[in-house]
Formats: C-alpha cells, structure tokens, sequence
C-alpha cells in the first residue's frame, strides 16, 4: 500500500506520533512519503526530552521513506530546506495524495 502523510502540526508530540506511525507503516512493507505543510516545516526544530522527533524522522528516513516541506511555507519562516527535509512544491503534494492509496493527517 502506498501511505501519504500531511503533516501541518508543530506540536512534538503530535509530529513525533506521526513519524512513529510512518516508521511502523514502512516496517509492514508500505511505501511512505510525509509532505510538511505550514507550521509542520519547522518539524527539524521542535524536540524534548520527552519526543525526539528528529530521530523518529531519522529512522523515518533510513528505512525508506521519503519527506518533503513546502518551500512557500519554508520561506514564510525565512527558512530553508535540508538534506532530511527537501524544498518542494504544491506539485509534490498533489503528487503524493493523487498516488496514495491512504492519506493521513497530523
């Protein structure tokens, strides 16, 4: 099955849960792609003690799924992308939803 994950939260918990899921979705043999949106591109900066999302986004990674953050909302926050969390556009996102079997969101 292919998963798309929108995720549009800077709540590290919520961030956290969802790259949690993504992880679990891509062990039970999925394809995984997360689209960061509005304040979900600042995903890279928002660890505790308590949720360590970029490690979930690590591992998210390293085992095979692939993130992108929209570059619109990127630039709002003066921002730019990184190696883990690629520039993208609205394109990306249409691409994602349009061939995924599920979507969901955080």
């Amino acid at each position: 099955m292919k998963v798309g994950i929108v995720i549009y939260s800077n709540d590290p918990e919520t961030v956290w849960n969802a790259f949690r899921f993504g992880n679990f979705a891509l062990k039970e043999g999925d394809e995984v792609k997360v689209f960061l949106l509005a304040k979900g591109v600042e995903c890279e900066s928002i660890d505790t003690d308590k949720f360590k999302v970029t490690e979930q986004m690590r591992s998210f990674i390293n085992n095979g799924g692939k993130i992108f953050a929209c570059g619109t909302c990127l630039k709002i926050r003066h921002s730019e992308g990184t190696e883990m969390c690629p520039l993208s556009t609205m394109k990306d996102m249409y691409d994602i939803i349009r061939e995924s079997d599920k979507i969901v969101t955080f």
